[in-house]
């Protein structure tokens, strides 16, 4: 009777493993070969959808509890993407219909972090403090000289690329490495510290 019970606890055994195996071998599928989020960058969660807020996720928020990490605000940063990606640019543009470089940063910064910067390049260029391309950080602030009147400003997300509006293909992601972003670079500004952001987004959550 004892080996005949021991038997049915091994065998019970035995199937919760096949079941937590099969559970975890699950592969989420991502299409677009081109598409930022197809390239599998390092420390990009491999659950995280792209088109969940880091908001909306459970996981995030139970990381986000108590000190929330920097992985938030690129995560952050990328579903802002989303949600703008495609608008076309639009000098003095403020919205959905066309949006200029700067009016982006302030969007995203307002909506994201509850900061306050100002409208122009011009003056986004004078905010937090300056840090060298060696030492950027998601969340720090880039800024190009490229041919013509305007300056222009994006903001860094991490594994070299930045969120910004193009003038030729509007709000989109590019790398900092491309020959033309790395010609025309001209300096990066940290307004907060991305420990300082992130606990920015998960109170956002919480309030």
């Amino acid at each position: 009777m004892v080996a005949t019970r021991s038997s049915r606890i091994l065998m019970l055994g035995v199937s919760l493993a096949l079941l937590a195996g099969c559970a975890s071998s699950t592969k989420q599928s991502q299409s677009g070969a081109d598409d930022y989020f197809a390239l599998n960058l390092p420390g990009m969660p491999g659950s995280w959808n792209p088109m969940m807020s880091p908001v909306d996720n459970p996981i995030l928020q139970a990381r986000s509890l108590h000190n929330p990490p920097p992985e938030l605000v690129r995560q952050a940063l990328l579903a802002q993407h989303e949600r703008w990606a495609g608008t076309p640019y639009r000098l003095g543009g403020t919205g959905e219909r066309g949006i200029d470089c700067s009016a982006l940063v302030q969007n995203v910064f307002s909506e994201t972090f509850r900061l306050d910067l100002p409208r122009s390049t011009g003056e986004q260029v004078h905010a937090g403090s300056p840090v060298s391309r060696a030492e950027l950080q998601v969340g720090d602030l880039v800024f190009f000289r490229p041919p013509g009147p305007y300056d222009h400003v994006g903001i860094y997300v991490g594994d070299g690329y930045f969120l910004h509006a193009s003038t030729s293909q509007g709000v989109m992601l590019s790398e900092l490495d491309n020959v033309y972003w790395q010609r025309h670079f001209w300096q990066a500004r940290r307004t907060l510290e991305p420990t300082t952001l992130a606990r920015r987004v998960a109170s956002a959550d919480e309030g």
